[in-house]
């Protein structure tokens, strides 16, 4: 019987998440499993996963295969590394503790690149805010200027309209008093 570490899908249309999950190569996708070992949300930015690691690290050493998507998950993880140094400590390459300072500071070195996306991305939502408001207000200032030369040209209009009946009125005047 062949055991392979998949994803199941869960979730809605165009929403997906995943269950990691150990199964049967024969079981449907989204069917029966053994064991369910994590979830796998890509909606997110970076992707959420959470996984337990000392369950995969042991299914993996029991020779459980993982798909191509959840090998990559489990290299995100570290799973790989892990079981690629304890091999090493088994054939005497190693010590336990070179194997686990390697690890931890692989471990250390990953969730610097994880926090440096987070802050990133927090950066550039705030820049990108920043520079559509900047953007909004030249815009608003284009209209009050449009607005305010409107304005202007209506007024200069309106004077120059009363300028001329102000002398066509002083003229019927001038002709009525000029009859008397």
């Amino acid at each position: 019987m062949a055991v392979k570490i998949r994803l199941q899908r869960h979730g809605k249309k165009n929403f997906a998440f995943f269950h990691i999950v150990v199964a049967d190569s024969r079981s449907p996708r989204d069917g029966r499993f053994i064991e369910q070992l994590g979830s796998y949300n890509p909606n997110t930015n970076p992707a959420t996963i959470t996984l337990n690691a000392e369950r995969a690290l042991a299914w993996v050493k029991v020779g459980a295969e993982p798909t191509l998507v959840c090998r990559r998950i489990l290299s995100y993880e570290g799973i790989l590394l892990r079981h690629h140094l304890d091999g090493g400590v088994a054939k005497g390459a190693l010590t336990q503790e070179e194997a686990d300072k390697k690890w931890n500071d692989w471990k250390a070195e990953r969730d610097a690149k994880i926090e440096a996306k987070k802050t990133g991305l927090k950066n550039a939502a705030i820049e990108q805010r920043k520079q559509a408001k900047a953007e909004e207000a030249k815009v608003n200032e284009a209209r009050a200027e449009a607005i305010a030369k409107k304005a202007a040209e209506l007024a200069a209009q309106q004077a120059a309209a009363q300028a001329a009946e102000a002398p066509a009125e002083e003229a019927p005047a001038a002709e009525e008093t000029a009859e008397a």
